[in-house]
This record gives C-alpha cells, sequence and structure tokens, in this order.
C-alpha cells in the first residue's frame, strides 16, 4: 500500500473514533505555581467536535481512493 494508502487508513480510522466517542476533550496545558502554603492550577482543556472525525473520515476516503489510482 502507498504512504498515502497508509495516511488515508489512519484519518479513516481517527475519523471514526472521534465520532464514535461524540467528540473528544483533551488537555492543552497544565501549568501550577506554588505561592507559600497555597498551590494554584490552570488547566486549557480543548475539543474535538464530532464535525472533525466526519472531515478526517472523508479526507482519509480521498487519500486512499488516491492511492490506489496511482499504483
Amino acid at each position: 500500500m502507498r504512504p498515502l494508502g497508509i495516511l488515508g487508513v489512519i484519518l479513516i480510522i481517527a475519523g471514526v473514533v472521534v465520532l464514535a466517542m461524540k467528540g473528544i476533550s483533551y488537555t492543552k496545558d497544565r501549568d501550577s505555581v506554588k505561592i507559600g502554603g497555597i498551590e494554584l492550577s490552570k488547566e486549557d482543556r480543548g475539543f474535538v467536535p464530532p464535525v472533525a472525525g466526519v472531515i478526517a473520515v472523508v479526507a482519509g476516503i480521498v487519500l486512499v481512493a488516491a492511492g490506489r489510482k496511482k499504483a
């Protein structure tokens, strides 16, 4: 299988996982500061919406098809 086809399969799998989980939340940064006896922490949270999963599946299908045409 060509590199485009492999990348396409990876995108399809990732897109299906995002769709199955109805989006994925993740933590970007976690900062903490300790001042005396008090500890302050900050987290930046992100979310991958299901629409991104649909886009990944469609892009994966296109890449798999493009990889097969070159072969």
